[in-house]
């Protein structure tokens, strides 16, 4: 059997890795069109701001690692069309610029996704950067050290941009943050908590612009020394835009299945609708084991796990995801924040039934050093009381808050359940009615 997969980031290395160790006889063949492979984007935000110094450190395995363990890999190698009928793949050599043609039993895509590309964002100049590939992280912290840069500009208030813009502020750059729609996170997180990420962003200095179109930049000298929008002009040294992503999958043919966005629709296999063909990762689809529905997530966890299930079913053990809740969390300035399943924004959307309840108390006694506030906010079914989501928002441990959060979703938990839960109490961590109990028991 020979096992093609295109992609050697987190989907395409989970699903090779676990395939060759199901199926050593199997052969095993990436196909990678950047010069790493394994590697984590995830931790280029910090690498910008200086949290860590060497740029390998994103890299989980290198090359060599996989290849003494039977697996071949190719880098520098892009494929350009998939050929369901004739079960082949092109592959651009993008140092000779040569094609050939290779020829698959099972094929996974793992393609990933790329900066989404709006017209005004566009520009040449030498201080306007997207975060997306290992080489865009070097580029901009080369650019940090040798420009020595004082003003940036960042484009969009998702995880990204907010993410970069604390690697700025960690740097000590002025930074402003232009995001289009009128609240920062707006996607993940609802109102009451997104009010909090704007305070902090104001009080930590950040000229925090929203509501704003973005509609081009004021070049001199081959460099943008102004970001332009509908409402004003703001100075720079750099800008970094961040804006979204869109799915590579432009070079497979129309017989694909797709979301709206071009994703790869896949089943809970990761299955396309095409015999023989898998996709994972940035590039498709994952369950919602909420809803039930086929949503777009491009997070790392559920590259690294659909890339798992898919490797075990290349290699003939039939396997399915349980499901995603949309778990993930960020740093804001000094505030963690952590979501786990749907927010009041998608129940309405998805006219799913539910109530709601927000509390602020505090993360641990008074007599112990450093206490501070934190936030919750749970949605739950009106008839059932089962949980099906939460946002909590705060500094000391208001995060891994939200993983039990995801615990007690994944389970069903109802409210009342969560109101009498045996949480951990130790005066450091938590008060005699932890955070979580309290959030519970206010929910009727």
């Amino acid at each position: 059997m020979r096992i093609v997969i295109i992609g050697g980031t987190a989907a395409g290395m989970s699903a090779a890795a676990k395939a060759k160790r199901l199926a050593p006889e199997d052969e095993v063949i990436v196909y990678e069109k950047g010069e790493v492979i394994s590697f984590g984007a995830c931790g280029l935000p910090y690498y910008i701001g200086g949290f860590f110094d060497d740029p390998q450190q994103m890299i989980a395995r290198q090359k060599t690692d996989f290849e003494k363990k039977g697996i071949k890999i190719f880098l520098n190698q892009e494929a350009t069309a998939v050929d369901p009928d004739r079960k082949e793949v092109t592959i651009l050599d993008r140092e000779s610029g040569k094609e050939n043609k290779v020829a698959y039993d099972r094929l996974m895509i793992a393609s990933g996704a790329r900066p989404l590309s709006l017209r005004a964002l566009a520009s040449e100049a030498a201080n306007v950067f997207v975060c997306k590939t290992y080489d865009d992280g070097v580029k901009i912290r080369k650019f940090l050290e040798q420009k020595k840069p004082q003003k940036a500009v960042v484009i969009g208030g998702g995880f990204i941009g907010i993410e970069i813009l604390e690697g700025l502020k960690h740097r000590g750059l002025e930074t402003t943050l232009i995001e289009l729609t009128d609240q920062v996170l707006g996607v993940s997180f609802d109102r009451e908590m997104t009010e909090l990420f704007e305070k902090e962003l104001r009080q930590g200095g950040v000229d925090l612009h929203l509501s704003e179109k973005v509609l081009g930049y004021r070049e001199e000298g081959g460099r943008a020394v102004a970001v332009k929008t509908d409402q004003g002009e703001y100075a720079c040294d750099m800008v970094i835009t961040a804006t979204g992503v869109v799915p590579n999958t432009e070079f497979l043919p129309q017989s694909f299945e797709r979301l709206e966005n071009g994703a790869l629709h896949v089943n809970r296999r990761g299955e396309t609708n095409l015999e023989n063909i898998y996709a994972a990762g940035d590039c498709a689809s994952v369950y919602q084991r909420i809803t039930g529905d086929d949503v777009y997530i491009p997070l790392a966890t559920y590259a690294n796990k659909m890339g798992r299930i898919v490797g075990e079913n290349l290699a003939g053990v039939k396997n399915e995801y349980e499901g995603a809740l949309g778990s993930t969390g960020v740093k804001v300035l000094s505030l963690e924040a952590g979501k786990t399943g749907l927010t009041a924004a998608e129940c309405e959307k998805l006219d799913i039934p539910y109530k709601a309840v927000v509390i602020k108390d505090k993360n641990q006694t008074d007599y112990y050093p450093n206490q501070e506030d934190i936030w919750g906010k749970i949605l739950y079914d009106p008839q059932t009381k089962v949980i099906i989501g939460a946002q909590i928002v705060g500094k000391n441990g208001a995060l891994l808050r939200a993983d039990v959060m995801a615990a007690a979703i994944a389970k069903k938990m109802t409210t009342d359940e969560l109101g009498f839960l045996d949480l951990i109490y130790a005066p450091p961590f938590s008060r005699t009615w932890e955070f979580l109990n309290v959030l519970g028991n206010v929910a009727k």
